[in-house]
């Protein structure tokens, strides 16, 4: 199980990506517009520049929905490789079921 901490600061990242959403494309959108002028596009990248990081999507870290785990995620299923296996092993995802041969 992961620290309650980083869970909920992984949900505070979440929360402050999305409301930053709109703002940070529109700012990009502005920076990658080889028409608009030299100056305009500066202090969009200021403007980008002074916004806050953990606006940012990349910021955002994948985790398991039922452990908290950062690694080994599958985004299918939303969950890590442990989670997975236990409960595909007890029948608890519809479909899934462990292999055999």
């Amino acid at each position: 199980m992961a620290k309650k901490s980083m869970i909920e600061k992984n949900k505070t990242r979440i929360r402050l990506s999305n409301l930053d959403l709109a703002k940070r494309k529109a700012l990009k959108a502005v920076i990658m517009n080889k028409q608009t002028p030299i100056d305009e596009r500066f202090q969009a990248q200021l403007k980008l520049a002074k916004m806050r990081r953990n606006g940012a999507q990349s910021r955002v870290r994948n985790r398991c929905e039922v452990t908290g785990r950062p690694r080994g995620f599958h985004s299918r299923v939303k969950m890590s490789r442990i989670a997975l296996r236990e409960m595909a092993s007890h029948g608890q995802i519809p479909g899934m079921t462990k292999a055999s041969w």
